[in-house]
């Protein structure tokens, strides 16, 4: 099965512009389209910015609002999938926002939509409502492919749900900030070694109200290694996920097989 090849757009876009966010995505489409990308991740809350706070509500959008229609355009102009974060306004319940993350294919189509289940700071935990599905997949070029948003993979037994069910390729929109370093440069490459998976994770970057975001975006292998990995500055880094590779790291690497479930149910 050929690889497929990942980008990763390191940005924090223009705070509170979906108009000027949607440019930014749609020439990053263009940049990793031409790389031979087949799949590009922008950072969590990409569409509208971050720290936008009470206009978090007015901008807030359904999953399948305007914004999803012209990132689905984006995907079919460009042929590859889009994977991007956007602060979600639930139809159904009137008042309810999620931090969410949508993945639509190459085609168009919506292929799989996340809420963020463990929220972080202040923000998020005044404006949103956190979600309750853990495990969220779809099938990109014949890898299985996961979502979750930043804070999420800082939790093992988030990564390690996607690894029982079959992900080989975690994505994780972030907006990660200063002095939480240790998350791009250790936690996520070990999470990626200790579950056997492909972990894209896409940071914002740069100072955005009382925020630092600290980039360092990057695409860890099963083996821990980065395959590709962005600096402090507004960047789009490219990397393969190998199924081959992924198949004997898998074949050799026992931690999956040699768990022992039943000594682990005073964790939960």
């Amino acid at each position: 099965m050929p690889a497929l090849r990942t980008a990763l757009l390191q940005s924090s876009g223009e705070l509170g512009d979906v108009a000027a966010n949607l440019k930014i995505l749609d020439e990053a489409a263009a940049r990793a389209a031409a790389a031979g990308a087949g799949l590009l991740l922008a950072p969590e809350l990409f569409l509208t910015g971050y720290a936008i706070g009470a206009d978090i509500a007015r901008l807030a959008e359904p999953a399948d609002g305007p914004s999803a229609r012209a990132v689905a355009a984006i995907a079919v102009r460009h042929g590859l999938a889009v994977g991007y974060g956007y602060p979600e306004r639930d139809t159904e319940r009137h008042g309810v926002l999620y931090n969410s993350a949508q993945l639509i294919g190459a085609d168009g189509a919506p292929l799989a939509h996340y809420r963020k289940t463990h929220l972080f700071g202040d923000f998020e935990l005044r404006w949103f409502t956190p979600g309750d599905l853990a495990v969220v997949q779809a099938e990109v070029d014949g890898i299985t492919v996961g979502m979750m948003i930043c804070y999420d993979v800082e939790f093992p037994e988030n990564v390690r749900a996607h690894a029982l069910a079959g992900t080989d390729l975690l994505l994780v929109p972030t907006a990660l900030m200063h002095p939480a370093e240790i998350v791009p440069q250790s936690v996520v490459p070990v999470r990626a070694f200790e579950n056997q998976l492909y972990i894209a994770y896409a940071n914002r970057t740069g100072p955005e109200g009382a925020f630092e975001f600290v980039g360092l975006s990057a695409l860890a292998g099963p083996d821990g290694v980065a395959r590709a990995r962005a600096g402090r500055g507004e960047d789009l880094v490219i990397g393969d996920v190998d199924p081959d590779f992924l198949a004997a790291s898998r074949a050799e690497n026992p931690y999956l097989r040699d768990r022992r479930p039943g000594l682990y149910g005073p964790l939960v």
